[in-house]
């Protein structure tokens, strides 16, 4: 065999619409997910959580559990494997509830107490249904609400700057012709993806093997090396096959459960999350209480920009949801703030939730341009090209690419943006009241070190081995046509496996810079072996394997600003005798480099905006004062857009090519989300004339603040 088996040059892979490699897998049930991978002697554990908010644990009765069929052993603070937590892992201090069964004391509502083990699951949960824990209860405070005043700035940390500054911000507001200061609030939100979570742990001849649904099982193996002080070669970690994570899909308690139990027992045990249980163990988006205040001259030059987040953390561990950092990439102005405040309650830690921080953060600002726009009498689009800027307004850093300006025109063009009537409550259907906004979107564009081999095997196909996580972003055939393009063979020759901590490390699937990353490390190794195959005499049986790891071309990247832009473009129609809000029209437009996948590109764009449909009209987890937990800790009480409730939602992109960049591929998994809140809350003001700052926008909330706007009115024609 030649090398002339590699066939002839073929290119354009990358660009082209594919349908994923693994689709067929998943619609007739083959692919397995982490909850139905078979074993021999597999058990099943049930998660007991605490039903107070905050105390100490005075006895776990176990004994008569112990006693009932099927049940294995129960473990809890006075019997469970010690774990070590104090350690510095991937994404800096681990969150203390990993450090399960250690001790007797409940800081929030649906801590983890006990788990019970059984031989089937029904024996494990009637059994952690029927164990009596009891507790010297404590007096909790869950209250979240703006200004409160035990909110502190946090320590700056590698993720989130607590605050930046430059100017003289109150010179700059007393010197502006318009100001505008309002105040926007989000409710707490779940992620709750399709799939649960669940890990199966075994541990077998001195090795630990965890299936798990996760979107890193590099991150995974890692943490759990550490907490159990195992040798990290001893730990694998698979996860082929993730049905959602959004955020929510890291290390949690179950998989260190699932361990300790395995290690206990000696036999392989599976932990499954029901619906009410990831409300209190994986994390959600923190409620904020955001300030803005915007100072301009006539023509709507930004002079002063404040943009002030509180939101809340535990009081085990600390949180930011980086609210403010919008502006610190969007809008310049000759004074700029931005800070983020948190509130230490008896809650669950917050956590990363799709776009976090500028998902929250664009509602408020992107509002509260549209509210500056109407001040100054200009358009909403023409105030935010004035205030375009040249280089990052905090950091002075050039763009790596920033063409959010043809993303203003081609939505602005497509959407019909020229023939709107700036005048709100104007168009009318009926009793429905119509009005359009917009808003601006931007989402970091980040890249992780990764490593990759691509084998070329005998028969004349390619393996592409990277620990990749295909969180339903379709990863597997994004990386297949990357590969496809650098091999210069077509993309049905290429075979990709991912999801195995045993590849070798890789980037997790988060902050939008999976694909990116991924790509990279894809692109040398492919490169590599493209050229030992032309200087090559044939290949071995064994194959011809070429590897790259990536950290140092990152080290050597210019300092750049790195982002992906876009604008979102909302129709809807309010029922001014119900206050139902209805959209209608849902366009986006976006710059994000080289889409590698259209096909599945506008799938996830859509599914973001879909999201912040939601986010805008529906979702707002409900925290009861008295007892501290939930209200409707499920997906009956847990309002979310069903698909009647979503229109037909457009998704396109502009050319953005991105000079000197290795690959030029951005993140588009979360930029979707982004913007979408605030272009709905705008249109909602273009529909009614009256502005909404509190989301959700409730029916109730439209007919209250519609009297209040009546009342407002007849009050005024009163004193004229």
């Amino acid at each position: 065999m030649t090398t002339t088996t590699r066939g002839a040059a073929v290119t354009g892979a990358v660009g082209s619409a594919h349908t994923r490699v693994e689709g067929r897998d998943k619609v007739t049930g083959a692919a397995r997910f982490s909850g139905e991978v078979p074993f021999a002697e597999l058990t099943h554990g049930w998660l007991v959580l605490s039903t107070v908010t905050r105390g100490r644990i005075r006895s776990v009765e176990d004994g008569p559990v112990l006693a009932m069929p099927g049940v294995l052993t129960v473990l809890h603070h006075e019997n469970a494997p010690r774990v070590d937590i104090d350690y510095m892992g991937m994404l800096g201090r681990p969150n203390p509830i990993l450090g399960i069964f250690q001790h007797d004391r409940v800081p929030f509502a649906g801590w983890p107490v006990a788990l019970v083990v059984a031989e089937t699951s029904e024996q494990a949960r009637e059994a952690a249904e029927a164990l009596v824990v009891r507790y010297d209860e404590e007096p909790h405070d869950v209250a979240f609400r703006a200004g409160r005043p035990d909110a502190y700035t946090p320590q700056d940390s590698p993720l989130v700057q607590a605050e930046t500054e430059k100017g003289d911000l109150e010179a700059q507001l007393a010197a502006s012709a318009v100001v505008l200061e309002a105040e926007y609030t989000t409710p707490e939100e779940h992620h709750n993806p399709m799939e649960p979570h669940a890990a199966t742990a075994r541990w077998e001849g001195g090795r630990l093997d965890v299936i798990d649904s996760n979107q890193g099982s590099t991150w995974v193996a890692g943490e759990l090396a550490q907490l159990f002080s195992l040798d990290p070669a001893s730990v694998r970690v698979r996860s082929e096959h993730v049905g959602g994570a959004f955020g929510s899909k890291g290390l949690s308690p179950h998989q260190v459960a699932a361990v300790m139990a395995t290690t206990v027992l000696q036999r392989p045990v599976r932990v499954v999350l029901t619906r009410r249980q990831m409300f209190s163990l994986i994390g959600y988006r923190s409620p904020t209480a955001q300030r803005i205040r915007l100072g301009a001259d006539a023509d709507g030059r930004l002079r002063a920009l404040d943009h002030q987040a509180q939101s809340l953390t535990s009081t085990v561990y600390e949180f930011v949801e980086s609210s403010a950092v919008l502006g610190r990439v969007m809008y310049d102005a000759d004074a700029h703030h931005t800070l983020h405040r948190l509130v230490r309650l008896d809650v669950p830690t917050p956590t990363w939730m799709r776009a976090p921080g500028e998902a929250p953060g664009s509602f408020a600002l992107e509002s509260a341009l549209d509210e500056l726009a109407e001040k100054c009498g200009m358009d909403p689009i023409a105030l935010r090209v004035r205030n375009e800027p040249g280089t990052a307004p905090v950091s002075g850093l050039p763009f790596s690419s920033r063409n959010v300006l043809a993303c203003y025109e081609e939505g602005a063009r497509r959407f019909g943006w020229a023939g709107r009537d700036p005048r709100p409550g104007l168009r009318r259907e009926g009793r429905w009241l119509l009005g359009t906004g917009m808003a601006a979107a931007t989402y970091p564009s980040g890249v992780g070190p990764s490593t990759a081999a691509v084998t070329a095997e005998p028969d004349g196909t390619f393996t592409v081995r990277i620990n990749a996580a295909d969180v339903g972003t379709g990863a597997r055939t994004a990386m297949a046509l990357v590969a496809a393009d650098a091999l210069e063979v077509e993309a049905d020759r290429v075979r990709v496996r991912i999801g195995d901590s045993d590849l070798g490390p890789a980037m997790i699937a988060g902050g939008s810079m999976g694909t990116r990353s991924w790509a990279w490390a894809v692109t040398i190794a492919a490169n590599e072996l493209r050229e030992l195959l032309a200087l090559g005499d044939g290949i071995p049986p064994e194959g011809i394997t070429a590897r790259s790891n990536t950290a140092e071309a990152i080290g050597a990247l210019s300092q750049q600003e790195r982002h992906s832009f876009g604008a979102q473009f909302a129709e809807v129609a309010v029922d001014e005798d119900t206050g139902e809000v209805r959209v209608r029209r849902l366009l986006g437009i976006f710059a994000a480099g080289t889409i590698v996948n259209p096909l599945t590109a506008r799938s996830q764009l859509v599914g973001g905006m879909t999201w912040g449909l939601s986010m805008a009209l529906h979702e707002e987890a409900v925290r009861d004062q008295a007892s501290g937990g939930h209200v409707g800790a499920d997906l009956a009480g847990y309002h979310y857009a069903a698909h009647a409730d979503v229109p037909v939602i457009e998704a396109d992109w502009v050319d953005d090519l991105v000079p000197g960049d290795p690959v030029g591929i951005k993140g588009i998994g979360e930029i979707g989300i982004v913007g979408v809140a605030a272009a709905i809350a705008n249109a909602v003001w273009h529909a009614t004339g009256v502005r909404h700052r509190n989301l959700p926008i409730r029916p109730d909330r439209v007919l209250r603040a519609a009297d209040e706007a009546r009342r407002r009115a007849a009050g005024g024609a009163r004193g004229a």
